[in-house]
């Protein structure tokens, strides 16, 4: 064969792959070739502005566990006072999620955080800032797998609503 030998997706990618055909993607899940755990790492991966990559952040609602996923710009911080209100009932609260909480929530491992294809559909809120460029970049399932798509894109395929929920 070459020397090259085909490997299968693995399965979070191939979940991510089948949610973009069902929405009518353009394009499918890319690998690459070094890991892209870290938006920084994705972005210096993929040659685009730190923004423009849309990191899926996970939170324990308390007391239901339920997950909460906050999709934001790669050049911001998520300020927990600003999702808490908008995703939580009074008296409730958000705690950091850990690994195991996110694997378990999502099916994905940290670091490979899809937007899409959770194996439990999460309350999901959309970072108003992603707004700010035409095509955004999010991982796919796998830390080496990113796909390519628009705000717009992401807002009617997660039916999420936009807010502003960074620190400034």
């Amino acid at each position: 064969m070459c020397g090259a030998e085909v490997k299968p997706l693995p399965e979070g990618v191939r979940r991510v792959a089948a949610a973009l055909q069902a929405y009518g993607a353009g394009h499918e899940p890319v690998m690459l070739s070094d890991a892209a755990r870290t938006a920084q790492q994705a972005a210096h991966a993929l040659g685009v502005a730190l923004g423009q990559i849309a990191k899926s952040i996970i939170f324990r609602r308390v007391p239901d566990d339920a997950a909460v996923l906050v999709i934001t710009s790669g050049d911001r911080r998520v300020d927990e006072a600003k999702v808490a209100p908008r995703v939580c009932a009074p008296g409730q609260s958000l705690a950091r999620a850990d690994a195991a909480f996110v694997k378990a929530s999502t099916g994905f491992s940290i670091g490979g955080v899809a937007p899409l294809a959770h194996i439990k559909p999460p309350v999901t809120l959309i970072d108003a800032e992603l707004f700010r460029f035409d095509v955004i970049w999010a991982a796919a399932g796998h830390p080496h797998a990113v796909f390519r798509l628009t705000p717009h894109e992401l807002q009617a395929w997660t039916g999420a609503p936009v807010a502003d929920v960074t620190v400034r």
